[in-house]
């Protein structure tokens, strides 16, 4: 009795071995048939190329479909802030531009939706005496896919003057006294 105990346990790894050899030489094998298809089949390779091209494609106009879609939705973002309006008292104007810069910049750290930190930084911007001055701490500070998506939000509303005119810094300097 004492010898049937050892034999079913080689038996066991005996068999399971045998397994392990036979599925992996009919991969190895599989593979060797694959590559030598690939190689000198040329119909094969044609199917390849156009399963590899019709994937590109897909990719391609998907990529152009999302990038469409993020371009309407901001353009729909910064419609509906206009339509919300902005501030006009000084006070509440600061207290709304702190605020918004404040929800961006949580918004950044979190990891939320870009479109909506881009748009409250938008939001401070629009109510921001100085929009030029502000672009160039955006610069600094904004991450550069939202400083991206903030932009386009900017091309988009001509109401923004971000061209460089200093009409209020040099009011003083003609006057002869």
């Amino acid at each position: 009795m004492a010898s049937t105990t050892p034999s079913q346990a080689t038996s066991f790894t005996t068999i399971a071995l045998a397994s392990t050899g036979v599925i992996l030489t009919a991969s190895l094998a599989y593979a060797f048939y694959f590559d030598q298809k690939r190689r000198s089949d040329p119909e094969f390779r044609k199917n390849l190329k156009k399963q590899h091209k019709k994937i590109s494609r897909q990719d391609q106009e998907a990529s152009k479909a999302a990038e469409r879609s993020q371009k309407d939705r901001i353009r729909k973002s910064v419609d509906e802030a206009n339509e919300e309006g902005f501030p006009k008292d000084p006070e509440e104007t600061e207290s709304y531009f702190m605020q918004e810069v404040a929800r961006g910049e949580g918004m950044c750290s979190d990891g939320s939706d870009p479109v909506e930190a881009a748009l409250c930084f938008y939001r401070a911007l629009k109510v921001y005496p100085q929009p030029r001055e502000l672009i160039g701490i955006y610069d600094k500070t904004v991450p550069k896919p939202i400083l991206d998506i903030l932009a386009e939000m900017i091309a988009v509303d001509p109401s923004i003057s971000v061209t460089g005119s200093r009409a209020g810094s040099d009011a003083g300097s003609d006057k002869v006294e």
